[in-house]
């Protein structure tokens, strides 16, 4: 049962992923700035430029210092020394000695907007709730604007505009205002109305919009362009937010911390790695201090790359500005760590988000979930699930899933079923066709049918979808556990719902057929492999007789390897060998292996050094296994013959299996060395590796040559 279940586990792992590895030449891009000065407790007030430079070669005008912008009070406010004494005595201002003394003195208060005074506000608000519950069309919004109260000014037009909620009817309103001309419609209007043109993702009469403010010459303001850079980007015009974001330096506007940060994500989606750094670079050394925000897109984009020096980079730009991280920050930052392959810096990472003060929310929690399964991290999995328990941590539906993903991920059966009946004893969290699909990929690893169908019994009483996963996860179950029947019954089922079987599904029947012993049972399989894919029947018939030319054989073997997922290929490979080699079709089995090794379905089979060769077959199946040796002992024999040099070590790497549930390819092999008599010994440094000396093996070659 061990060695069934890791071949199982070797033929249907389709979840490799290949992680890149950082490029530790690539240039840092990361300045230091100097620390910003403290804020200081002063209210001032002062007026923005009406128009902002649009000629692209005029450099953008420096920010006044704190003296500057004081000077303007000095002036205006205190007396010169020279200047002649007030002639009325100021009026005295009462001081309350039971309260503190004020610690800012404002010497001039913002003037509020004209219509806060203005008594017929209640009545526009009115007619604006009118406005937006008319029809959404136009004859319905024109008709209930002739019965406007007022005569429209600019204050009035500005206040309705701001409390129209659709797109639709805030774009109508802006235009009639157009057509009226009481008054100039100034940059503001066409930032409200961009502002509302974007929940609706407009990108198009937005940036109509804007070039009818060029053409108007009308200024547009960092307001404007932040607009028209964020809506692009939520509408995934990433080359259009490129082309404003780059016409706005040209007028020589400073983004403000919502622009960049909006442009940083869209090169990172782009994937302009370079681009992004430049762009981090520049706006720091201009003075910009990246917010939250904007360190989390770095880290998004450095985790999709797998690039653990970048996440590194940000985390250390982050302390050395001075930037706490918050809990987005974090659970990107976790992401990142978990596509970087980084459980171990993941679970620093979250220990120091608790020692901020921090609560980890769901999707906190979900991903240190994931990250824990994948690494088959089982004491840490536990110590997080403890954890959830006592401090109340929250749960949703996804987060469920996930816990009983990781446990099905390690193999934690009792874990994985308190889960399960908590769920079902929770109001909001039911389980679904996901949840079930966790347990049965649980009893059906550990060999459980029972429970299995009690489980796929009980999904059928509930009314429960059936998905493609949770059919492959109990018919290879049943299939270790020889129960062709109830596997045919299933399979039956899953077509009967409107299940179309995939690829694993088929590599999964293929599996199975590679265990069957009597001919009753493999032609059951077949029946059902040949409604999920007729080639691969066909296929199957074609290896199996003997007179097959291997120039046919490839050419059928090409043509499925075409059709087939990509992580699907190499699975169907092993099961085909193992389906060769029970049928006692060694030289088949051996035509496959080349095969699959000639279409690159085996990388890093062999690796040879000066002092060492290797034959590593972690990624193959039990059969497989076998016959990459047999492949590997015959060519070795052949350089004997030839007499050319050896290196002084020989290894075969089989890996020890992390996985409760699949620890069978070692000691199968070990098996197999033992029936050939080969003089490889299990290595006592590294387990799963298998040794043997030049001398040592040229005999045993030379005797059964």
């Amino acid at each position: 049962m061990v060695m069934m279940a890791a071949t199982l586990s070797t033929a249907l792992d389709v979840h490799h992923l290949s992680i890149p590895q950082s490029d530790n030449k690539r240039p840092i891009f990361f300045t230091k700035t100097i620390k910003q000065n403290p804020r200081r407790k002063f209210t001032i007030f002062c007026k923005s430029p009406s128009k902002p430079p649009q000629n692209p070669k005029e450099s953008p005008k420096k920010t006044p210092s704190l003296s500057e912008q004081l000077q303007p009070l000095s002036t205006t406010t205190l007396p010169k020394k020279d200047q002649a004494p007030l002639l009325s005595k100021p009026k005295s201002t009462w001081v309350n000695p039971s309260k503190p003394k004020r610690t800012v003195l404002s010497l001039q208060r913002q003037r509020r907007s004209p219509y806060a005074y203005n008594p017929k506000v209640r009545e526009l608000k009115l007619f604006a709730k009118k406005l937006n519950e008319c029809e959404n069309s136009e004859d319905a919004f024109l008709k209930v604007l002739e019965e406007i109260p007022q005569e429209p000014t600019r204050e009035n037009a500005l206040l309705i505009l701001n409390s129209l909620k659709p797109w639709q009817k805030a774009h109508l309103f802006f235009n009639w205002i157009k057509t009226k001309n009481l008054f100039p419609v100034d940059t503001i209007f066409y930032n409200v109305t961009m502002k509302s043109l974007r929940f609706g993702r407009q990108f198009d009469l937005i940036e109509e919009l804007a070039n009818e403010m060029v053409s108007n010459e009308i200024p547009l303001d960092n307001i404007t362009y932040s607009t028209i850079i964020t809506c692009a980007k939520r509408c995934n015009l990433f080359d259009k937010a490129v082309e404003w974001f780059e016409m706005m330096y040209k007028t020589g506007l400073m983004p403000d911390e919502v622009t960049y940060s909006g442009i940083l994500d869209v090169y990172a989606k782009l994937g302009k790695v370079e681009e992004v750094l430049s762009l981090y670079e520049r706006g720091v050394a201009s003075g910009w201090k990246p917010d939250p925000i904007a360190f989390s897109v770095l880290a998004k984009m450095f985790g999709e790359a797998g690039d653990y020096d970048g996440i590194r980079y940000v985390l250390e730009e982050m302390k050395s500005l001075g930037v706490q991280p918050n809990l987005v920050v974090y659970n990107t930052l976790l992401e990142a760590m978990g596509r970087a392959g980084k459980p171990g810096l993941a679970r620093s990472l979250f220990e120091e988000l608790l020692e901020c003060g921090l609560t980890p929310n769901e999707k906190t929690l979900t991903c240190l979930a994931k990250i824990y399964g994948k690494a088959r991290w089982a004491k840490d999995a536990l110590l997080l699930w403890e954890e959830m328990k006592s401090k109340n941590w929250p749960l949703d539906f996804i987060l469920y899933n996930t816990l009983l993903s990781m446990c099905a991920d390690i193999g934690l059966v009792e874990e994985a079923e308190q889960l399960f009946m908590d769920m079902k004893k929770s109001e909001h969290c039911r389980p679904d066709s996901w949840s079930y699909t966790a347990m049965l990929n649980i009893y059906g690893s550990g060999g459980n049918v029972i429970k299995a169908m009690e489980l796929f019994e009980e999904m059928s009483e509930l009314g429960i979808a059936f998905n493609v996963m949770g059919s492959t996860c109990l018919i290879q179950g049943l299939g270790k556990a020889r129960r062709i029947d109830d596997l045919v019954r299933v399979f039956s089922v899953s077509v009967e719902q409107g299940i179309k079987p995939d690829d694993r599904l088929c590599g999964c029947l293929l599996f199975v057929m590679s265990l069957c012993e009597s001919k009753e049972d493999i032609d059951k399989v077949l029946t059902c492999l040949q409604q999920a894919n007729p080639q691969l029947v066909a296929f199957v018939k074609l290896i199996e007789n003997e007179e097959s030319s291997l120039g046919t054989v490839e050419e059928e073997f090409k043509s499925i390897m075409i059709n087939t997922e990509d992580d699907a290929r190499r699975p169907f490979c092993n099961c085909l060998i193992d389906i060769c080699r029970n049928k006692n079709l060694h030289d088949r089995a051996h035509d496959l292996l080349y095969l699959g090794t000639l279409y690159g379905l085996y990388p890093g089979l062999h690796n040879k050094t000066e002092n060492e060769w290797s034959l590593n077959v972690r990624s193959l199946s039990i059969g497989a296994a076998q016959t990459a040796l047999e492949e590997w002992m015959g060519t070795l024999a052949k350089i004997v013959k030839r007499e050319e040099a050896l290196p002084e070590l020989f290894s075969a790497q089989t890996g020890a299996g992390t996985h409760k549930f699949s620890q069978g390819l070692c000691n199968s092999f070990a098996s197999h060395l033992e029936k050939l008599a080969a003089p490889f010994r299990q290595s006592e440094e590294k387990a799963g590796c298998f040794v043997a000396t030049r001398e040592d093996l040229v005999l045993w070659l030379s005797r059964v040559a």
